[in-house]
């Protein structure tokens, strides 16, 4: 079988296992409003940045491209192109269920959602799209993806790796031969080290997508969101994270293959963001996919810049993180 086709006869984790990992791949979510409202920060020079390039930005899951807000301002501040991507159904397309808005708990654990249908060819298909109209502006092209995002990256790596000089995962899955889809990721023995919501809506299986009530006002759910998003950050600030999380997450995309082959996202230089109190990607998790790419080409190995204060969103300082995606070497 190639590297990145589907693998038919890998069986999806059962019992105990599959619950948590499903219950953790709800927070892998990048958190919409979290960049808006922190603020640009102040900026920090770098050396030099090799001049104008643009970078396309992948958010998580439950999440969306302004997520992306103040690092794309910052970015853009220092020279260069920002395309932060809504993928298919999030963002300015997102599907709201019409029970979460009523809260009416009972519907919404069995109103039908469109995102059941998508799969990780459609999120593919929306960032290589983004990377081929930014090719054509001219100028060398970085792609980034949080949390969820990874995934795209490698797909994207895979399909265009011609039009890339650079790819970067930021606390992000990387899946590998040995964990080829997120699924495997989440449900692996690193995976567990992660912490889970404690309800989820309705089943996952009958509804095709994760679904979570981010408007809850149960004390200890929002208390677990915190910590495993954003334990690090202010309640404020925490607040709005919520108010730009989407319920639903496809369950399919979170179930599809996603390795990159060592012929073609294996030879793009690439960089990794470990976040050290990451408590949705864990960080033995990060470090295992860090190890297991470099195994597949040890030629060519990631470039790890450590945060070890972070939580899964990163630095209260987008600053800090806009400072190494600023340096990146083509």
């Amino acid at each position: 079988m190639a590297d990145n086709e589907k693998s038919t006869d890998i069986p999806w984790p059962s019992g105990p296992s599959r619950r948590t990992a499903l219950r953790g791949l709800a927070a892998t979510a990048g958190g919409a409003a979290l960049a808006a409202s922190l603020g640009g920060g102040t900026a920090h020079a770098t050396g030099t940045s090799g001049g104008v390039r643009t970078y396309v930005l992948v958010h998580g899951t439950h999440s969306a491209a302004a997520f992306w807000t103040a690092i794309g301002r910052e970015l853009a501040l220092r020279g260069h192109r920002v395309v932060a991507v809504d993928q298919p159904l999030h963002g300015t397309e997102k599907f709201i269920p019409k029970a979460y808005q009523a809260q009416d708990l009972r519907a919404l654990a069995t109103e039908p959602s469109p995102v059941a249908a998508l799969t990780l060819d459609d999120f593919e298909r929306r960032v290589t799209g983004a990377v081929r109209r930014a090719a054509r502006l001219g100028g060398p092209v970085v792609l980034v993806g949080h949390s969820m995002g990874g995934l795209s990256v490698s797909r994207v790596a895979d399909a265009v790796p011609e039009l890339l000089s650079h790819i970067c995962y930021m606390a992000a899955f990387c899946p590998s031969r040995t964990m080829p889809s997120l699924m495997d990721c989440a449900s692996s023995p690193e995976g567990q080290h992660a912490l889970n919501p404690l309800h989820q809506v309705g089943d996952p299986e009958k509804l095709g997508v994760l679904r979570l009530n981010w408007r809850t006002s149960d004390r200890r759910e929002l208390a677990a969101f915190k910590e495993m998003i954003c334990a690090d950050h202010t309640d404020l600030q925490f607040l709005r994270v919520l108010e730009g999380m989407q319920t639903d997450e496809s369950m399919t995309a979170y179930a599809d293959r996603a390795v990159g082959r060592a012929s073609t996202w294996g030879r793009l230089p690439r960089t990794y963001l470990r976040f050290g109190k990451d408590r949705t990607v864990a960080t033995q998790l990060q470090d295992r996919m860090i190890a297991e790419a470099d195994e597949l080409t040890p030629h060519n190995r990631f470039t790890v810049h450590d945060f070890p204060n972070a939580g899964h969103l990163g630095p209260p300082d987008p600053t800090r993180v806009t400072d190494v995606l600023h340096g990146l070497p083509l």
